[in-house]
This record gives C-alpha cells, structure tokens and sequence, in this order.
C-alpha cells in the first residue's frame, strides 16, 4: 500500500460522512454482481499478501465488527474469509455466555479467543455486547453496564499496548432497509436461520439501540482505538469499502514466495490402487 493510500483511509477521516446524518439508500443503479466480484476478487488477493505478511512476521490482529441485526456483518466477515486460511484468519462468533461464564471476569471469555503470533481473529460482535444488547435487554445491571463504558478503553489500550493491532467496525444500517432485511429473513428459507430470539425485539426497541450505540460511541471512540462507521445500506460496497480500508490500517508488504516445484510421483511400491476402490461405498451420482 502506497503512504498515498494509507492517507486516504484514515480513520478519523470526516469528508465522507453522509451529510445531515442520513445514510444512502441503495439505488436502483447497484452495483453489478460481475463488478462487485471484479472488484473483490483483487481485495481478496490483497488479503492473501496480508495473510503472508502476519504469517511472515508473527503479528497479532484483532477486527471487530458490531452494528444492528441484519446490519450486515456476517456477509462482510465472508467477503474477507472466503479466500484466506482458517488457521490465519479466525473468526470468532460467540453464544450467550454459560451459567459458568456468567460468574467470570466479563472479558475473560473473549480474551481467551486472542490472536496468538501469525493470527488475525475477526469478532462477529464482541464485548461490546454489554454495551448494546445486553443493556438494552436487561441482562446486566446499570452499575455493571456504567463500569463496561468507563473501562472499555483502558482495556483496548492495554490490548495495543501489548502489540496486537485491534480494529473497529461499526456497520450503520437505515430502519428502512433493516425492515426489508428481515423481511426477506422471514420469506427466505434460506435466510431464515439468521432470525435469532433478540431480533424482532430490537425492531421494537430502535430507538433505545440508538441510544445506546451513542453512549458506546461516545465512551469508546478514542484517538487509540478509533471506531471506523460503515454505511452498510449496501452491501456490496460496504463490504469492498471495508476490505479497502481494513488493508489500509495495516502497515503489511507482500512476502517473497519461494518458487514451487511439483515433484514426480515415486513408483516404489507401486500398485494398482484404483482397484482397490471399486467395490467401496460410494454415494449415488445424480449429478
């Protein structure tokens, strides 16, 4: 990446905010399905170079993306995994907390999903949850929730000063498009899984989410550990947006590969291991 283009993804960059508050809406001039994938494919093969580099040199990142249901993280963290390696980049997706992970230190259950050297571990929300579901839900006290705030950005300050790189995304979606996002959950077999117990409520509760994601904003955006806000009202930009960026907050070089060379096939004991085969349990071809 040029110093050119890390300029122009600073995080605290403001120029490109919507203006007066309001998102676009996706128009009917989307972007093409043979663009969009044009244009990921080369990000992906970016995120290949960064997968090198954190291989190369043992570094330690950490990406974590919140927002409202259907907001479109899980798509987003997709778009970035799909063609990387699993043992590189992990992404993390936690359920409710145990009876047992309930009486532990809060972030204790989340650090223990930490990058180690040569890793980068995505968040599909995080510890922020105290922040936002769990408030608004009630499941922790006010005390707790006040205590959360105030020492959030201690705790990502120790985390970078540790020397793990910890990146934050936050994916604003519009009430209108939320509606038609669960809308086609609820017609869509196929997305149907995606509708959890805490969805529906938080159609109900907009505006206390909202409340909510202002207070996390205002307590945990620091010059240290900075949330970077998406326009998510579409997707296919937001995601190419995202993986645009993300590679500009990495100061990654891509590494020397040695060339390969595919080695004949032995013949020392040699056989006939087709045969062997052909009276094992294969399935059915109907395709």
């Amino acid at each position: 990446m040029t110093k050119k283009d890390k300029k122009q993804d600073n995080p605290r960059r403001t120029d490109s905010s919507p203006k007066n508050g309001k998102l676009k809406v996706p128009s009917a001039e989307k972007m093409s399905r043979k663009e969009y994938e044009g244009e990921l494919k080369k990000l992906q093969a970016e995120l290949c170079h960064l997968q090198d580099w954190v291989k190369e040199t043992g570094a330690r990142v950490i990406v974590v993306f919140e927002g409202r249901d259907a907001a479109g993280k899980g798509g987003t963290i997709k778009a970035i995994t799909e063609r990387v390696s699993p043992r590189v980049f992990r992404s993390v997706a936690l359920p409710a907390p145990t009876e047992r992970e309930k009486t532990q230190m809060y972030v204790q259950r989340f650090v223990g999903h930490f990058p180690a050297a040569g890793e980068i571990v995505i968040f599909d929300r995080s510890w922020y949850n105290r922040a936002g579901v769990e408030h608004v839900m009630g499941f922790c006290s006010d005390d707790q929730y006040k205590r959360f705030l105030e020492l959030c950005p201690f705790f990502e300050q120790n985390i970078q000063e540790n020397g793990i790189i910890l990146i934050k995304y936050w994916l604003e979606v519009s009430n209108e498009e939320q509606k038609v996002r669960f809308e086609a959950r609820i017609d869509d077999p196929l997305r149907q899984w995606k509708l959890s117990n805490m969805d529906l409520p938080s159609r109900e509760r907009w505006y206390e989410y909202s409340h909510a994601r202002d207070a996390m904003l205002n307590a945990t955006d620091t010059d240290v550990s900075p949330w970077n806000v998406v326009n998510s009202n579409d997707k296919k930009r937001a995601r190419l947006n995202i993986i645009t960026h993300l590679l500009g907050q990495i100061p990654y070089k891509p590494v020397k590969r040695a060339k390969v060379k595919l080695s004949e096939r032995s013949k020392k004991k040699e056989y006939d291991d087709v045969a062997t085969m052909k009276k094992r349990r294969w399935i059915s071809e109907k395709y």
